[in-house]
C-alpha cells in the first residue's frame, strides 16, 4: 500500500513511542474493567494507519460521526505496534482495520510470533477469532462491509491474453514458470509463496524482494522482469502498469474485510456503531479502490475524496 504520511502523524508517533513503554494493554489485574459496559465519549479520537486507503477510512469515519454529532480529531500513527496499544489505553478511540490482518496480529500479541493464524478466508470464523482476541483487551470490533481489500496477485496484461489467463488456477494448470515480485515474508506466508505452490501448483521458480505492489515491483512485471506481483484488490494503479488482477479462485487469500475497531469504554455506544454502521451499506472494495486512485493518481488530498464520496451516497448534506 502506498504510505502517505503528515508532520502531524510523524509527530503523534513520536509522542506516542515515548508512552509506549506504560501503554501495553490490560492487566490481568485489570481485565474486568475492559468489559464494563460500553462508554459514549462525545470528543473522540480516530486513527489512521498513515497510507492512502486508512486515511480515507479514517476521514469517512471522523464525517459520519461529526454528523451525528461527535467531536472528533484525527491522529496518523503508521505503527501497528503503537496505535493498537493507544486504542487499548483510549488515546486514540476508533480506527479502521483488516479483519483477519488484526486477527493474526493481536494472536500473535498474545501467543507468541509462532502462534497459529487466527484469520482465515472464512469471514464468520475470523471475526469469530477477532472478538475473543479484541474483547480482553477493551476493544470492540464492529461489524465489517463489504468493502475488503486482501491480497491479490496481478500479471501483465499482454501476458494474460497471450495465455489465457483469468484465474491462478490458470496459471497453475499453464506450467509456466513464475517470478514474483512481493516482500521478503512472501517466502514463508502461507498465503503468498507456500500457497500459490501448493494450492494453485503454480512453478514458483523465484520471489523477488521488491515489496507489495510497489512502483518498483510492478515495473519489474510490467517488463518482464518478473512475471507476477503481490499488491491487494484496492490497488488502484494497476492499468497505468498494464496489469491485471489473477482470480483467486479457490480462496487462499484471508478475509481482510474492512472493519472499524472502537475503544470499549469510550466509544462502544449505540451511537458510534450506528453512525460507522451507516458507510457498511454503500462501500464496496470497488469504491474503495477509486478512491484510492483519485489520491495516488490524481493528487487530490484524502479529506476531499472522502466528503465528495460521502455526500454523493447521500451520507452526508
Amino acid at each position: 500500500m502506498n504510505r502517505r504520511r503528515t508532520t502531524a502523524g510523524v509527530l503523534a508517533a513520536v509522542v506516542l513511542l515515548a508512552l509506549a513503554g506504560c501503554v501495553s494493554g490490560p492487566s490481568l489485574e485489570n481485565r474486568g474493567a475492559v468489559t464494563a459496559s460500553p462508554g459514549d465519549r462525545h470528543r473522540l479520537t480516530v486513527g489512521s494507519a498513515g497510507f492512502t486507503e486508512s486515511d480515507l477510512l479514517a476521514q469517512m469515519y471522523a464525517l459520519l460521526l461529526n454528523r451525528a454529532g461527535y467531536r472528533t480529531s484525527l491522529l496518523t500513527v503508521a505503527n501497528r505496534e503503537l496505535y493498537e496499544p493507544a486504542l487499548e489505553s483510549g488515546q486514540i478511540d476508533v480506527v479502521p482495520e483488516y479483519a483477519a490482518t488484526f486477527a493474526d496480529w493481536l494472536n500473535a500479541r498474545a501467543g507468541g510470533p509462532d502462534a497459529p493464524p487466527a484469520g482465515s478466508p472464512d469471514l464468520a470464523a475470523t471475526m469469530t477469532a477477532l472478538r475473543r482476541l479484541a474483547t480482553p483487551r477493551g476493544l470492540t470490533v464492529l461489524d465489517p462491509g463489504r468493502a475488503v481489500a486482501r491480497n491479490a496477485f496481478a500479471v501483465a496484461g499482454s501476458f494474460a491474453r497471450e495465455h489465457g489467463l483469468r484465474t491462478l488456477s490458470d496459471l497453475g494448470a499453464s506450467g509456466l514458470p513464475v517470478r514474483l515480485a512481493a516482500g521478503d515474508e512472501c517466502v514463508q506466508r502461507p498465503y503468498c509463496a507456500p500457497g500459490l505452490k501448493k494450492t494453485y501448483g503454480i512453478d514458483l521458480v523465484a520471489v523477488d524482494p521488491k515489496g507489495v505492489g510497489t512502483t518498483q515491483a510492478k515495473r519489474a512485471v510490467q517488463s518482464g522482469q518478473d512475471q507476477m506481483v503481490l499488491t491487494t484488490t484496492t490497488d488502484a494503479t494497476l492499468d497505468q502498469f498494464g496489469l491485471v488482477l489473477l482470480a483467486d479462485d479457490k480462496h487462499l487469500q484471508n478475509a481482510d474485510y474492512v472493519v472499524p475497531v472502537v475503544n470499549r469504554s469510550r466509544a462502544g455506544g449505540e451511537g458510534v456503531t450506528k453512525a460507522l454502521g451507516r458507510l457498511n451499506a454503500v462501500l464496496t472494495t470497488a469504491d474503495l479502490a477509486a478512491m484510492n486512485q483519485q489520491v495516488d493518481s490524481w493528487r487530490r488530498l484524502p479529506a476531499d475524496v472522502a466528503g465528495a464520496y460521502l455526500r454523493d451516497k447521500g451520507l452526508l448534506k
